[in-house]
């Protein structure tokens, strides 16, 4: 099983790294462009497991207000440089310090995918918490159950590992945490990955 801490230590360490690899061209940032494109103007969007705050908080930032969310210091150090004018906090996606009803949408690209299996359907069901009635959801997963890790991640020196729990699980815990899928994505370009979009209906029985 992942450990957090193990993570969020890797992620400090290379953050220089993972930053110099994120793109603002690739396909993921049309699927964010088309997501973001339902809010109307004052909305607020929360990246979660915004990493460097590119690309997400960076366009997030563009058409709506973004807040920043990581539990690494470094990544959010260099979200602070990238998105001056973000607010940023540093917490777990597990456990969020934030109260109920508070955004409007939230972005969870490639954070959920590091949450130990045991413990995303809390996640998720924490994502629907702080989203106002209504609010939608757009998250990455991997297409199938896989638990691993890459001792020289990105060329780095620096061990990371994944708790993927597969599409079929991560729709599961979206509807039992009263999601409605709205859209998904499957992107295989350098890695194969779905991108799944939901709306929180509040009219649905969480846990069914």
């Amino acid at each position: 099983m992942v450990e957090r801490d193990d993570i969020r230590r890797a992620y400090d360490e290379l953050a220089e790294t993972y930053a110099t690899g994120r793109s603002e061209t690739g396909e993921d940032t049309k699927i964010l462009a088309e997501f973001l494109d339902v809010f109307p103007d004052g909305s607020r969007i929360l990246d979660a497991g915004c990493g460097p705050g590119v690309p997400v908080l960076r366009r997030v930032n563009a058409s709506a207000t973004g807040y920043g969310l990581d539990f690494s210091r470094v990544q959010l150090q260099l979200a602070a440089e990238n998105v001056p004018d973000a607010p940023l906090l540093q917490a777990d996606v597990v456990h969020l310090p934030l109260d109920d009803d508070v955004v409007d949408g939230i972005v969870a690209y490639h954070s959920l995918i590091h949450v130990p299996t045991t413990d995303q359907q809390a996640t998720i069901s924490e994502f629907a918490r702080i989203l106002r009635p209504g609010g939608r959801l757009l998250l990455s997963a991997g297409p199938t159950e896989w638990t691993g890790a890459n001792p020289d991640w990105l060329d780095s020196g620096v061990e990371m590992r994944w708790d993927i729990a597969g599409a079929e699980a991560t729709r599961t815990h979206l509807r039992a945490a009263g999601f409605v899928l709205t859209d998904e994505w499957d992107v295989a370009e350098d890695e194969h990955w779905l991108f799944l979009a939901a709306r929180l209906d509040n009219e649905v029985e969480i846990g069914t």
